[in-house]
């Protein structure tokens, strides 16, 4: 009976901590992570997955931007686009997800003007020529005199910026003092950037695009009202509905008073005319997704210029004019695909208004989420603790089944999103610490070292840290360390001919096993910076041969990279080719960061170095460069001496080398050509030009592929132009990164 007592206990302190982070008194963030996991999970089992032809998605596209040119387009091109689809396609709205926030000053009309008052002012012919074109090359007047009278919606988005203001907001659709003595947690934001004065006076309305992401990045909802100085703003979908309903007031919604309900907020809904959005806590609404992009019809933009697309697939429909192409960056991440469309959320959000199907979470839900946790929570904990383990099992079985199921039901037939998550992990956490009394305590070491270091380690050193939790923290600390940096060569020129889901996979398939070589050779990753990686040895676990293993994973990097390179052509990518550099010396391990965000990394003029080493593998055509240290520390791998050289923002010369291999497995021939190098780096500081390019043409010849050769080719004829005098010390000094 003791037992049963402490389990109970122990149950009831799981189900105490479990109501408390569900009323935001404890923060458990694995908890959190879940609950957007099984939002998304259920967005995607429910999703209609058809394709909604009320809304058609005009797309500023590759083909647009090929056939009308870069963006951004003149403002007569946009006038055009707005005509052709109002006069020959019958659109009924047309909302613009882009901000036109700059003078459109590309006609010349300004130049013209200034030639007409200076160059030409005795010539009145040509000022009253000007004066006759004005009207055709004033843009700006142009646009706006297509958005006039014709039901156009314009976007624009606010800032975190105090202080910007760029352009001319629309009037608010809620006046400041309309929510006085109701807290609630309103999007406030201190700036904003919108369109032209000019423009927005003469478009029928405006919406922002400010979509709310998770603390994971992905868009599940967005802002109904935003908070401007004291006034309310819609979005953009919003803005579209109500003049797609001649503009209808927006009038907030709330449930009834009664004695339940004293003292709550009670926004749960807004009302435009005919249509009720449900908002949650933050006056957000749920984006109702379709399925994965192409949900609804994409036209592109130079088709309808061009009068290519059917007047049918247009004619009596809602349009968004937005952009899927790669450079112009108007990609998110959604809970039915981790890139997708910006333009085709709006989209997603106008359907879900119309349609009324926009998921309710409205406030309440928190509290029916900490009593259902307090009921199912005590009852399992003491019905638990008298059970034998097959009985528990079953029972245990069948609360996730209830949960899960009840949990569905509402949200499909009720529209109502009730929090699953931590239902479901109460329950397995209480049946866990039944079956296994000693299992959390006998775990937590490894459990910690997971929390702490299990996104930049390797789970086998986790598994060896673990063993001595107690040697192991985030503080900082000084260390003798390595550190690698790694880079794609022209990944711009390669990620602009892509694709954006062709990229994210060409990238997965290149970081995945680049990650692999670094955790081989007992690497912990720092971050991701596109395509660049950042890792360093030495830490969190000591390692005393933690340059010989940089070096070794460097050398591997390049192997592996090679490898792939049939596996890329075999799907029509390109071959990628990286730059590595490694450097070794003292530097600060640990937390660093912000209040806001912290991340376990390093810091020193170490780890700076071998940055600006991996920005000089281009330079001299080698594939991988390391610092003196590192070339001390590693005496069983064969090096090649580079240079000396002194990086921009360091003051003392470093040599630098290029590791080989293995001192056991490089080639002879491979090692009699470092000694020929190295006698050229004599002739070269020598001053003896001549000598030093012989040597040069004899090893390009038994090696043309060395691109080092032909880098000192290049900087000794530069230097028989610009000689660099008699008191030179041989070393090159390179005044960029």
């Amino acid at each position: 009976m003791k037992k049963s007592g402490i389990r109970i206990f122990l149950g009831l302190l799981v189900v105490a901590g479990f109501m408390l982070q569900a009323a935001h008194y404890l923060q458990i963030p694995v908890l959190t992570r879940l609950e957007l996991i099984a939002y998304d999970t259920r967005v995607r089992m429910t999703m209609p997955g058809t394709v909604d032809d009320r809304i058609v998605i005009v797309d500023i596209d590759e083909k647009s931007l090929a056939e009308e040119g870069r963006w951004p387009w003149r403002r007569n091109r946009l006038a055009a686009l707005l005509d052709k689809l109002f006069d020959h396609y019958g659109a009924t709205v047309v909302g613009l997800d882009i901000v036109l926030s700059e003078k459109d000053e590309s006609s010349g009309l300004d130049t013209l003007r200034e030639m007409a008052r200076s160059e030409f002012k005795d010539n009145p012919q040509f000022g009253h020529l000007v004066d006759t074109l004005a009207p055709k090359l004033e843009y700006d007047r142009v646009l706006a005199e297509s958005l006039r009278g014709r039901p156009v919606v314009l976007g624009y988005y606010f800032s975190a910026q105090s202080g910007l203001a760029i352009g001319a907001l629309p009037p608010p659709v809620l006046a400041a003092g309309s929510f006085t003595g109701r807290n609630i947690d309103f999007s406030t934001f201190p700036g904003y950037g919108s369109n032209l004065g000019t423009l927005q006076k003469a478009a029928a309305s405006a919406g922002h695009f400010n979509p709310e992401p998770d603390v994971d990045g992905i868009l599940r909802r967005v802002p109904m009202l935003v908070r401007y100085q004291d006034a309310f703003y819609e979005p953009l979908a919003l803005a579209m509905v109500r003049v797609l309903f001649k503009s209808p007031p927006v009038v907030p919604g709330y449930p009834a008073d009664s004695m339940l309900n004293r003292g709550y907020p009670g926004l749960e809904w807004l009302e435009a005319g005919p249509v009720r959005v449900p908002v949650d806590a933050t006056a957000s609404a749920l984006a109702p997704y379709r399925g994965p992009q192409g949900s609804f019809p994409y036209v592109s933009a130079s088709d309808v210029l061009r009068e290519r697309t059917p007047v049918d697939g247009i004619r009596g429909r809602m349009v968004l004019i937005g952009t899927t192409a790669p450079g112009l960056q108007d990609i998110r991440s959604a809970p039915v695909a981790n890139l997708f469309p910006g333009v085709e959320i709006h989209a997603n959000l106008i359907a879900g208004i119309l349609d009324g199907s926009i998921k309710q979470r409205p406030p309440y839900v928190l509290g029916a989420e900490i009593v259902l946790l307090g009921i199912v929570g005590t009852l399992l904990s003491v019905t638990l603790a008298f059970m034998t383990p097959l009985r528990a099992t079953a029972l245990a079985a069948v609360t996730l089944v209830g949960v899960a199921g009840v949990n569905l039901a509402v949200w499909r037939y009720g529209n109502l999103v009730l929090p699953v998550a931590s239902g479901l992990a109460m329950v397995v956490t209480l049946f866990s610490l039944n079956m296994s009394y000693g299992y959390f305590s006998e775990s937590r070491a490894k459990q910690r070292m997971t929390g702490l270091f299990g996104q930049y380690v390797p789970p086998e050193l986790v598994d060896e840290m673990s063993l001595h939790p107690e040697r192991f923290s985030m503080e900082g600390e000084s260390r003798e360390m390595t550190v690698l940096f790694s880079d794609v060569r022209g990944f711009t020129s390669i990620s602009e001919g892509l694709e954006p889901k062709t990229l994210s996979r060409l990238m997965n398939d290149y970081l995945t096993p680049m990650t692999r070589v670094i955790h081989g050779q007992r690497g912990t990753i720092d971050k991701y910076m596109g395509d660049a990686i950042m890792a360093f040895w030495g830490a969190p676990l000591e390692d005393p041969q933690h340059a010989r293993h940089a070096v070794l994973a460097g050398l591997e990097m390049n192997r592996r990279l090679d490898a792939l390179a049939s596996d890329f052509q075999s799907k029509g990518w390109p071959a990628l080719k990286i730059g590595v550099g490694v450097n070794t010396g003292r530097m600060s391990v640990g937390n660093m960061g912000s209040e806001i965000r912290v991340a376990y990394t390093v810091m020193s003029d170490t780890v700076n170095l071998a940055s600006r080493l991996e920005g000089l593998t281009k330079r001299y055509g080698v594939s991988m460069l390391v610092g003196e240290a590192t070339r001390a520390a590693v005496p069983d791998v064969a090096f090649r001496e580079v240079d000396r050289v002194r990086v921009k923002g360091k003051e003392e010369p470093v040599t630098i080398h290029e590791p080989l291999g293995l001192q056991t497995e490089v080639p002879k021939a491979a090692m009699d050509r470092v000694t020929l190098f190295q006698q050229v780096l004599k002739f070269y500081r020598a001053q003896e030009w001549d000598m030093a390019e012989l040597q040069l043409l004899n090893l390009q010849r038994a090696d043309p592929a060395d691109g080092l050769y032909a880098a000192f080719l290049e900087r000794i004829t530069h230097l028989r132009a610009h000689p660099p005098g008699t008191d030179w010390d041989g070393i090159f000094d390179f005044d960029s990164k």
